[in-house]
């Protein structure tokens, strides 16, 4: 069972699943997880990569355990990460990130380079202007605060004019899987993406966008040659 710890950045409390290495050799990995999902999310990837790393995944501002504070934009969730990462004090780390999470992780490894070696993204493409497609609230009790969906929505449906100036910022290596013509996710913005980034490498997994659900082994093997190599 991972261990549960809290992080405070300014005034927003930040709740984190830690799973410590069976083996620790490698590099520690942060795992960001999409809209509308926890850090329960992660519990097979980061149960499969504790064999030799240490494994941290953080609940999103407005998700889960964390704080839910009502306002929240892109550059609010990345100033979160990068609060994280200093406080955890553990070096430069291997970021993984899933559709929300992985914009989230392009704009901590363009603001700060230094806190990344490898930077996964999976299934999210260069960001186009599109038609506001705000979805209908889920009836219930939801584990992440509607709000959020509200504000974040508009931004990646009309996304920052600076996407293209943080996208040529990043650095690290990157591996961008992509989940294929089920996916709702362009495909093509996704080669797009690799093609902007300096160094970066695409593969497919065709099982939809909740690649690492619908094919966690093939997620799992891709995902640990990557950061290994």
């Amino acid at each position: 069972m991972p261990e549960l710890m809290d992080i405070m950045v300014g005034n927003v409390r930040l709740s984190l699943r830690l799973w410590p290495a069976v083996d620790e050799d490698k590099p520690p990995t942060l795992l960001l997880h999409a809209m509308g999902m926890t850090t329960g999310d992660c519990d097979v990837i980061a149960s499969g990569l504790r064999v030799d790393r240490t494994v941290y995944a953080v609940d999103l501002r407005g998700h889960g355990a964390s704080d839910w504070p009502g306002t929240y934009t892109m550059d609010l969730f990345a100033h979160d990460v990068i609060g994280v990462l200093d406080r955890l004090d553990i070096g430069a780390v291997d970021l993984v990130g899933h559709s929300l999470g992985g914009l989230v992780a392009c704009r901590v490894t363009a603001e700060r380079p230094g806190l990344v070696r490898k930077l996964v993204l999976e299934d999210i493409g260069f960001l186009h202007p599109r038609p506001p497609r705000l979805p209908e609230r889920p009836a219930g009790d939801l584990p992440f605060d509607w709000h959020m969906v509200e504000q974040i929505r508009p931004q990646i449906d009309d996304p920052d004019p600076g996407w293209a100036d943080i996208v040529a910022r990043i650095t690290a290596p990157a591996l961008l899987i992509a989940g294929g013509a089920t996916s709702p996710v362009p495909q093509q913005h996704i080669a797009e993406l690799a093609d902007r980034l300096a160094d970066a490498r695409l593969t497919t997994i065709a099982a939809g966008h909740l690649i690492h659900e619908a094919a966690p082994a093939e997620y799992l093997r891709t995902l640990t040659a990557f950061l290994t190599a």
